[in-house]
């Protein structure tokens, strides 16, 4: 039964969905080279856990002047999140890269190369309630346990 559906998609000319989703998503990801570029910092994210600020640099030295390459790593883990910046001296060189380095693999990874946005502001978390400092400079937590039953 298997082999007939199969068949008949080949016959039709369609493909499987799975392949048909993985197109739609590579030319989303391609036609995002649209967007023009108004800071020369660029955003790349797909990195590798082993790709180095050294790795970067040395992927993205042909397009231009590289004032910066930067992979930002987790200060927990001390690994790579799979991101990071790369700064040039202009915008023409920064779109230069991108065209020449989206969608392309570095250390066995597909990367892509975007416009970097500015940072967005957090909120700063008020206090927490719930504590309470004693006069020896302890906190006690007014929270009332789990007991798991």
């Amino acid at each position: 039964m298997a082999f007939a559906s199969a068949f008949r998609r080949i016959l039709s000319g369609s493909t499987t969905p799975a392949l048909n989703i993985r197109s739609q998503f590579a030319a989303i990801r391609l036609n995002s080279t649209l967007v023009t570029l108004t800071s020369p910092k660029l955003f790349v994210s797909g990195l590798s856990r082993n790709t180095s600020d050294e790795n970067l640099y040395k992927a993205f030295a042909p397009f231009g002047r590289l004032l910066e390459a930067k992979v930002i790593i987790d200060r927990g883990s001390g690994r790579s999140k799979g991101f990071g910046f790369v700064t040039y001296e202009t915008v023409e060189e920064a779109e230069k890269a991108r065209e020449g380095m989206n969608a392309k693999f570095l250390d066995g990874w597909v990367i892509f190369v975007d416009p970097a946005r500015p940072r967005e502001a957090q909120p700063r978390q008020p206090p927490r309630q719930d504590m309470q400092s004693t006069e020896t400079g302890f906190t006690t937590n007014k929270t009332v346990g789990w007991s798991g039953f």
